[in-house]
């Protein structure tokens, strides 16, 4: 398990384990290193599949690419030498249209897990309800909360994590379709449901990110096509669940 302990794989632990699997996290404390390869192979020996749950902090296209590019390629290598018949990606539907920013590092861990001759599963989805959360974190600028134009139909990480776990127990599956939550949103209307359930103010201004980033958010790229999967847990019913008792104010 890669990326265990982010937002998406830490829920995607407690599924394998609930399913009665034995997941095994690939970090510097179990003597692995994603990025440099470091004992990856000796670790992977005896494992039925790999989830790559991993992600990097940073929106900059050159840091994306050079994670997931050396983060792809030390697992897919290390899974050869260690036997391991099965690896599992999550990507995010409509990387690989923007190819900028942070999607793409994805769209390149896409394209590196799929030039494989076999022995892979694939899953694209969509914003998970979380980023509302990690917009409000990291979007504050004095008494105002600046949230990027952007729409989106997002997903409970859980439900992904749900997805990722009954790929990992079979066999591979090549592409899988598109998973996505149940209805599309303006992720400023999400960030301002999101304090109004935290009892927080703020004003919420919605800014358009220049460039093919920020064109993407704003085009429906980052939507599904009409082939997709749809979660059933919407943004409001996710608020009540981390916001008991306060998210009938959203």
């Amino acid at each position: 398990m890669a990326g265990g302990t982010g937002t998406l794989g830490r829920h995607v632990v407690d599924a394998l384990q609930a399913a009665g699997h034995e997941p095994v996290s690939l970090n510097r404390s179990s003597g692995a290193d994603l990025v440099r390869g470091d004992g990856l192979a000796d670790l992977l020996r005896g494992a039925d599949a790999v989830v790559d749950a991993s992600s990097v902090s940073s929106t900059s296209a050159k840091a994306s690419v050079a994670f997931f590019g050396a983060v792809t390629r030390n697992l897919l290598r290390a899974e050869r030498e260690a036997g391991v018949a099965h690896h599992v990606a999550v990507s995010i539907v409509g990387a690989a249209k923007v190819r900028a920013n942070y999607y793409a590092g994805k769209a390149l861990q896409e394209e590196l897990v799929m030039a494989e001759e076999g022995g892979w599963s694939l899953l694209r989805a969509t914003q998970f309800h979380e980023f509302a959360a990690q917009l409000v974190e990291h979007g504050k600028v004095g008494p105002f909360q600046v949230v990027p134009t952007m729409r989106s139909q997002p997903i409970a990480a859980a439900e992904v994590a749900a997805e990722l776990a009954a790929i990992a127990a079979g066999e591979p599956a090549g592409l899988v379709p598109d998973l996505a939550g149940p209805r599309e949103e303006r992720m400023a209307d999400l960030v301002r449901r999101y304090l109004a359930a935290r009892g927080r103010g703020g004003r919420v201004l919605e800014v358009p990110v220049p460039g093919a980033w920020g064109r993407g958010m704003r085009d429906g790229s980052l939507l599904p096509d009409a082939g997709a999967r749809l979660g059933k847990q919407t943004f409001d019913e996710w608020l009540g669940d981390v916001a008991p008792g306060r998210a009938g104010a959203a």
